[in-house]
């Protein structure tokens, strides 16, 4: 008996130590400092944002897929960023980011379903965020936390990967592209 309440500590301890330091968790903004090219909440999250992207579920399988459409607007060191998402079962959402740059490095924002302040950190080629998204009443109210990671690729595109868990477990993750649109 001894043995077995052995290795079920050691499986566990093994488990939260990958979780924190072998994963998406372990990623730090100071990982990227120095990579390129360097994102700009200001530059990158302004104008017309066309998204697509998907939502696994915690099984890892693809529960749904959206696309958006987002329009930032800033002033100084405050900004907006308006989201309009039609997701694959038809549901329509939208959300309005509210955005306050709070050094060269640092951020806060709110929304209407964010519990609190989001705080934000841009770091090189990256932004990382964390908050807390209370889900709409058809998809349960869940509040989830949420770890998102923006990384700007040199043809100027942002591929997002995002963490929901709740009570420290993944519940789902999301994985988009970010692109200005095009001018004609």
């Amino acid at each position: 008996m001894k043995l077995l309440s052995t290795v079920l500590i050691l499986i566990i301890v093994a488990l939260i130590y990958k979780s924190y330091f072998l994963s998406f968790r372990a990623q730090s903004p100071i990982d990227y400092a120095d990579t390129g090219p360097k994102i700009s909440l200001k530059e990158h999250l302004s104008g017309t944002i066309l998204s697509e992207g998907l939502i696994y579920g915690p099984n890892g399988r693809v529960t749904n897929s959206f696309v958006a459409r987002m329009e930032g607007q800033w002033t100084g060191d405050t900004g907006t960023l308006s989201e309009e998402f039609t997701y694959s079962n038809g549901r329509q959402q939208s959300r309005k980011w509210f955005l306050t740059q709070t050094s060269d490095t640092t951020f806060i924002a709110t929304a209407d379903d964010i519990v609190g302040q989001a705080t934000g950190t841009v770091s090189g080629s990256t932004i990382q965020m964390h908050y807390r998204i209370v889900l709409p009443d058809e998809a349960g109210g869940h509040q989830l936390d949420v770890t998102d990671w923006l990384y700007l690729t040199e043809s100027g595109v942002i591929l997002n990967r995002s963490e929901l868990r709740k009570f420290g477990l993944k519940a789902a993750e999301l994985v988009a592209t970010m692109r200005p649109q095009e001018v004609n």
